[in-house]
């Protein structure tokens, strides 16, 4: 690879990946790629290819992603691994291709294997990869928060140190969740889009096992690019505790940090004016589109969701993708776009959207993450929300953006000057607000 190949990152602040082939011989190299953030505690980011949050991705690929994930975290449970898809199939996926994004799917659908365990996705990026591992598993799932639940009653909290937003709520309801949760024997899976230090498995894992001590966890993530010291921490965790903790992920990897990284890369962010809110026109065309979704259908796994959501979640999907599809006739291209700790569902309506038109379909989300925003060819709660690469290159416009909210948003907020429609409205020909119930905590079953 010559100098100019190399990513902006690594050219710019010496960041570098490196690793094996994993899973299905993808590589780091094939699902990940790196950018700047504006955090004092990390310079970089691990923007992935798999994940559908930062990039616009096929969300029939962002799927697969999560079951064959599942799939490995089933291996560490007991079940016999299957084989996924081909190198060449996923790799032409992570491209674009539709047929093999279609393919990577269909070869990661399979029957679910460990009913008996419980399933913890982060917020906000690993929210809907959790419920996809959970779905593959045929488990109950919940996933952290930092929303806020007023009422609400924590059955645990714990820290993300390195991150901008660190705090993590665990606010189950769900009679199956906490079942499993109080069951030493019922294994614990908690699941993250990246395993990089390490610090936030073992600050859950000492605050859950201190609840309930459990003979078995498995840790999974997309990537795990863990240094040695690191998996020799987690290590010594579980001699700690005495159980088990095993760590499985689709690809491992190693990010080469130079010395003087932080310093580096905040000069560089200081280089670039920061992505603020900005007021623009109020449009007075965007298309309201109502959700005709069951009672007693969670919409994500905030206060848990049994083993047998997945089954009722997809009929709740099917019934809002039919009338949609009826809106896009004839849209080219469709970006569903989520927002932040909303993923699950709206990644299942896009997988939807994908398989049931002609449309090239699109997802990704609203995020917290304050990624340092440059043009380069090739590459819930208080504060301000970023949505990146909405903006297609040479001035294309996407043909419908489908914004997914719950009805706990507040409309003024969407609708301001400043706000998330104002700003994405001039990127499409037309853009719809979707939103979705909020599910409501409540102790009663």
């Amino acid at each position: 690879m010559s100098a100019t190949d190399e990513p902006w990152v690594t050219r710019r602040v010496g960041v570098r990946l490196s690793g094996p082939p994993g899973t299905d011989g993808l590589t780091v190299h094939d699902v990940l790629g790196l950018a700047l953030r504006r955090n004092p505690r990390r310079a970089h980011l691990l923007v992935s290819r798999l994940l559908g949050k930062h990039v616009p991705t096929d969300p029939r690929l962002v799927r697969a992603a999560g079951l064959r994930l599942g799939e490995r975290v089933g291996t560490a449970l007991g079940v016999p691994d299957a084989p996924g898809a081909a190198t060449s199939t996923w790799r032409a996926a992570l491209v674009g291709d539709p047929a093999a994004c279609a393919a990577v799917l269909a070869g990661a659908v399979r029957p679910p294997t460990r009913a008996d365990a419980v399933v913890l996705g982060y917020a906000e990026t690993a929210t809907g990869l959790g419920h996809a591992v959970a779905d593959a598993l045929g488990a109950a799932s919940l996933h952290s928060t930092r929303r806020d639940v007023p009422g609400a009653v924590d059955y645990a909290g714990f820290q993300e140190e390195h991150s901008h937003a660190t705090g993590h709520r665990l606010l189950p309801t769900d009679p199956d969740v906490l079942a499993r949760l109080a069951d030493p024997t019922a294994p614990l899976v908690l699941v993250d889009d990246e395993l990089t230090t390490g610090r936030t498995v073992a600050n859950t894992l000492r605050e859950l096992h201190a609840r309930t001590a459990r003979d078995h966890y498995v840790v999974a993530g997309l990537v795990d690019v863990r240094s040695s010291a690191d998996r020799g921490r987690l290590d010594d965790l579980a001699r700690e505790l005495d159980t088990r903790i095993d760590v499985v992920s689709l690809v491992t990897g190693a990010v080469d940090l130079p010395d003087g990284v932080l310093a580096a890369g905040a000069a560089l962010a200081d280089e670039v004016d920061p992505a603020v809110p900005q007021a623009l026109a109020v449009p007075d065309d965007v298309e309201h589109v109502g959700a005709d979704w069951p009672d007693g259908v969670p919409v994500t796994a905030r206060f848990g969701t049994s083993g047998r959501h997945a089954e009722v979640l997809a009929g709740a999907v099917a019934a809002i993708a039919a009338p949609l599809l009826d809106r896009l006739a004839g849209a080219p291209d469709v970006l569903v776009l989520g927002s932040e700790e909303l993923l699950h569902a709206p990644l299942l309506l896009a997988c939807a959207l994908a398989q049931r038109s002609s449309a090239e379909v699109r997802f990704s989300s609203t995020t917290r993450s304050p990624v340092l925003a440059v043009d380069d060819p090739g590459q819930d709660g208080p504060g301000v929300r970023y949505a990146h690469n909405v903006a297609r290159p040479a001035g294309r416009l996407w043909s419908v953006v489908v914004l997914v909210v719950d009805s706990a948003s507040d409309p003024a907020a969407l609708a301001a000057a400043t706000g998330v429609l104002a700003a994405l409205r001039p990127h499409a020909r037309r853009l719809l607000l979707l939103t979705l119930p909020a599910d409501v905590w409540s102790t009663t079953p």
